[in-house]
């Protein structure tokens, strides 16, 4: 690369990666202010020196001034939960005065996470939320200096950021809980991705709602969240004798409603079934289905509040948004060779159920 190639390309996050500080560090030396040590300001005045490094006026402002501005990286994928969080996230933020800048990634991955980031820090955002739901994501920030806080949207606590949750292992365990209260046995699971961190706290949930029932657990099936992967599983529990499926989301539920109906099964005489999430279609699904409700309203609320709490507006802390809760719908029922006296227990008027964060 020339020097003048250098000069051209050369950005102030090349600088501080070249330097070993961080992009606010490099700010502090360009707008001279006091509160960086002398041995650092050499490295720093050295890196841009070397890069040939023209800082532009957004660079030269990122110390100076406020911008309310937040950026919001989401992936492309259109599932409900993750749009929903981020469209109530955005009129959170409206309503504390900030605007958001959103970066849509088709593949959340580390690197591309870690571009994004940049990207939007470049645009001078205070802060960064993370929607997304691969574990690898939000550990792709791990050791980078963005010089903004980040709040992550995710059920586990994985990497440097503040995090908000809702409680996928409760309603998991509520939803298992719901098939063994009807007198299911054998509960099939089809998980979502492998890397997924919701799809693995609701495998958790249902491993330990088993085994706290003293229920062996066979194998789950791993989809990719769609109907089609649903329908792919709902072929193979057809023919394998389980009377309930707890489905990670109600997308795939769809789908091996599908397979059964195909198999000449029907739901749920022959077959119970639990989804996640609650989208919309749910209850209007043949029949309709029993699943675990997420306040994806008060997830991307929560979320905001988080950011003012980082911001200092408010104060600091991980918080779980809620729990969820099981509602109850005609895609569950006592399995055919359960006694008369354990259908009789079930309450016909039973409509939800409840799961609380402790």
């Amino acid at each position: 690369m020339t020097e003048e190639e250098k000069a051209r390309t050369a950005t102030i996050f090349d600088v501080a990666r070249l330097a070993g500080v961080s992009h606010q560090t490099v700010s502090r030396v360009l707008n001279d202010m006091p509160n960086v040590r002398p041995a650092t300001r050499l490295r720093v005045e050295n890196a841009i020196k070397q890069l040939r490094y023209v800082p532009s006026p957004a660079a030269r402002a990122m110390v100076t001034r406020r911008s309310r501005t937040i950026g919001l990286i989401t992936t492309g994928s259109a599932d409900f939960g993750p749009g929903s969080t981020a469209l109530h996230f955005n009129e959170t933020a409206r309503d504390a005065r900030y605007a958001v800048i959103t970066a849509g990634l088709l593949e959340a991955d580390a690197a591309n996470v870690r571009a994004a980031a940049e990207l939007l820090v470049r645009q001078n955002v205070e802060a960064i939320v993370l929607i997304v739901q691969q574990r690898s994501a939000v550990e792709g920030l791990g050791g980078f200096d963005l010089g903004v806080p980040v709040v992550a949207i995710a059920s586990e606590d994985r990497g440097p950021a503040h995090r908000v949750w809702l409680d996928q292992y409760g309603g998991a365990r509520a939803a298992v809980d719901h098939l063994v209260s009807l007198g299911h046995r054998d509960i099939r699971h089809i998980a979502g991705p492998l890397e997924s961190m919701d799809a693995s706290e609701r495998t958790r949930g249902w491993f330990g709602a088993l085994a706290a029932h003293g229920l062996v657990s066979r194998e789950p099936l791993v989809g990719d969240w769609t109907p089609a992967s649903g329908y792919a599983h709902g072929r193979t529990i057809a023919a394998d004798g389980a009377t309930a499926v707890f489905v990670a989301n109600d997308q795939m539920a769809l789908g091996l409603m599908r397979a059964l109906a195909e198999a000449g099964l029907t739901v749920p005489e022959d077959v119970s079934v639990v989804g996640f999430d609650d989208i919309p279609e749910a209850e209007y699904f043949s029949p309709p289905l029993t699943t675990v409700r997420q306040d994806f309203v008060r997830l991307g609320r929560e979320a905001m509040e988080s950011v003012l709490a980082v911001l200092g507006e408010n104060a600091a802390t991980d918080k779980a948004a809620g729990g969820t809760e099981l509602v109850v719908r005609e895609s569950t029922a006592p399995p055919r060779t359960a006694s008369a006296h354990l259908a009789a227990r079930v309450d016909p008027s039973e409509v939800r159920r409840s799961t609380n964060v402790p």
